[in-house]
């Protein structure tokens, strides 16, 4: 029989601002490759007979490796954390990103290794993914199992947060390194300092492994033998694929939505509404920042109010906002982009924010990692993996922004139901979160 929860939470405080810091990290990791992808790569890493639009398609090519990983980081990690436990999954998967990032930005270039420097980068960029696939599920789960039951949601929270500050670290990095020396000195070397300080996940990942106990309900009073199933991955596949599926139709709108407010809308900015660059990345930061309290908010009204009616009034939302953000941003004033990407992001918010409890809470505790994990990833890859690519291949058929609505609208449908078949599927407890 599992033991109880704490009865305060001064561990889970801990564990949740480990988890966050490792999170905000991981992600910041993530995020640097595509600035980088769109900055630097093109000119570093292939060929220079290659036309520049080539070399910069090639350059996003990579970027997208990272989303092919994902679902295979998921099942692998999460069969690893059912088996041997959160902590050990999320400090490999931690370890695995810092390294993987740290020598990207040691990679000769393609003047100096020729074909050999693409082909490294989209090796450490699958290693990227694989890891960033495997860090969610560790890291939310952590922080559940380790809270009071009735604060879930709001201690989870925190790990969501890692995202937009993953995205404000990744773009300040880049803005101050690039601010610092002449453009030159940036493409010669200033660009390596992003990757090399990632080195800090290594250490974030020792700090948890020296200071973070595993969750108290992750230790079973009988032998793990006759309690875990030999290959939860399988188990889940077998017993629980449907909700596993259900869950990564629930988070597609999440992710549209957001690569969507934070790449295609800086593309769309520029070059179809003629909006000076920094506007639109100052319009995504301000978003992003906003981004950080609105999940905690939204995690902790979760646990008040249930998570899936925050959830689909969060699909809703963001439906509606599908309609309004591109005339907003055709208005071409800072407070109009400002507003509509922030709008949007707090919108998303009201999905994200309760999501990790919502995920944990439809597998049992055995398969619970693999589950959690392979759900969340399979919707980044169908959402966030193609969304950029989708929206501006609308685009460019019809010529107008409507397309690109209709498209983020369907999504938030897909997810809203998705959530309703999820509702039907729970039983007990689960049901009325």
């Amino acid at each position: 029989m599992a033991t109880q929860q704490p009865p305060t939470g001064k561990p889970s405080i801990k564990v949740a601002g480990m988890a966050s810091a490792g999170a905000a990290v991981e992600w910041y990791d993530f995020f640097i490759y595509g600035t980088a992808a769109a900055l630097v790569f093109p000119k570093l890493f292939f060929s220079p007979d290659m036309p520049l639009f080539v070399a910069q398609m090639a350059a996003f090519s990579t970027f997208a490796v990272g989303f092919i990983a994902r679902p295979l980081g998921g099942a692998w990690f999460g069969h690893f954390g059912d088996r041997h436990g959160r902590k050990k999954a999320l400090v490999l998967a931690m370890f695995v990103m810092g390294l993987a990032t740290t020598l990207i930005g040691c990679l000769p270039s393609y003047a100096t290794a020729g074909s050999l420097a693409p082909i490294l980068l989209v090796v450490l960029r699958f290693l990227q993914g694989l890891a960033v696939g495997g860090q969610w599920g560790g890291a939310a789960l952590l922080a559940i199992e380790s809270a009071p039951k009735n604060r879930q949601g709001f201690y989870s929270s925190f790990v969501q947060v890692g995202v937009p500050l993953g995205v404000v670290l990744a773009n300040t990095v880049f803005l101050i390194v690039s601010a610092s020396m002449d453009s030159d000195a940036f493409l010669a070397w200033g660009w390596r300092i992003g990757f090399l300080i990632s080195i800090a996940l290594i250490f974030i990942g020792l700090l948890i492994h020296w200071t973070i106990d595993e969750p108290e309900d992750e230790t079973p009073a009988q032998p793990a033998a006759d309690t875990r199933p030999s290959s939860p991955l399988a188990t889940l596949l077998r017993e629980h694929w449907r909700v596993v599926l259900l869950a990564g139709g629930a988070f597609i709108a999440n992710n549209v939505c957001f690569y969507i407010a934070i790449t295609y809308a800086v593309a769309y900015g520029t070059t179809s509404a003629g909006i000076a660059r920094e506007v639109l990345l100052g319009a995504v930061m301000i978003g992003s920042l906003a981004m950080i309290p609105a999940l905690v908010v939204c995690g902790a009204l979760s646990d008040r109010f249930g998570r899936r009616g925050i959830f689909m009034l969060g699909a809703v939302l963001c439906g509606a906002w599908a309609f309004i953000v591109f005339p907003l941003i055709e208005l071409g004033t800072p407070i109009a982009v400002t507003t509509a990407i922030a709008t949007g992001l707090i919108c998303i918010s009201l999905m994200y924010g309760p999501q990790a409890a919502l995920f944990a809470e439809l597998f049992p505790k055995e398969v619970r990692y693999s589950g959690a994990s392979l759900g969340y990833q399979i919707g980044s890859v169908v959402g966030g993996g193609f969304a950029p690519i989708v929206a501006t291949a609308l685009f460019a058929h019809y010529g107008s922004s409507l397309p690109i609505s209709l498209y983020l609208a369907a999504t938030c449908v897909i997810s809203l139901v998705c959530v309703i078949l999820l509702g039907k599927g729970m039983t007990g407890e689960a049901r009325h979160a």
